[in-house]
């Protein structure tokens, strides 16, 4: 993983509480707050307190998976609980070119998307890149498992 904080990061300043941006969840590891400019009915960020610059630096290690896993679980009971009523839900990253922060940030959102084009911004392009749903990058950085020494 990256490392440390970077101090012209905006999201690091979040993560350090630096800034005024009311936060809906914090550990440890992540904190949650609403996207400055949704997407959706609900529409929240989940960030690694830890700066990650983006999707493209993580790996098939259990430190990352269990990061990635941690965010999804984290956002799954946020819009359950704030948006119990909507009837499908998205979780995902943009992966580079495309992401707008260089800090790693899971997109938490409970449809319907407003307006209803915005669903644009959040459509696989294959090795293009585009949005990577959550479940697909924990397949893809899932780590090896061991391979068994024959003694």
């Amino acid at each position: 993983m990256a490392g440390g904080a970077s101090p012209s990061c905006v999201f690091c300043q979040i993560a350090r509480s630096s800034t005024s941006t009311p936060l809906l969840h914090s550990d440890e590891k992540v904190v949650a707050f609403r996207d400055i400019n949704p997407s959706a009915f609900r529409h929240y960020l989940v960030i690694p307190v830890e700066h990650i610059p983006t999707v493209k630096d993580l790996q098939r290690r259990t430190e990352d998976f269990s990061l990635v896993n941690h965010m999804l679980n984290v956002g799954q009971t946020l819009l359950h609980r704030d948006a119990p009523q909507s009837k499908q839900y998205r979780f995902g990253f943009h992966q580079p070119p495309l992401n707008s922060v260089d800090h790693l940030h899971l997109h938490c959102l409970a449809l319907p998307f407003t307006p209803r084009w915005k669903h644009i911004k959040y459509l696989s392009w294959g090795r293009l890149g585009g949005f990577i749903e959550a479940e697909k990058l924990l397949e893809r950085i899932k780590p090896l498992s061991p391979i068994p020494s024959k003694v």
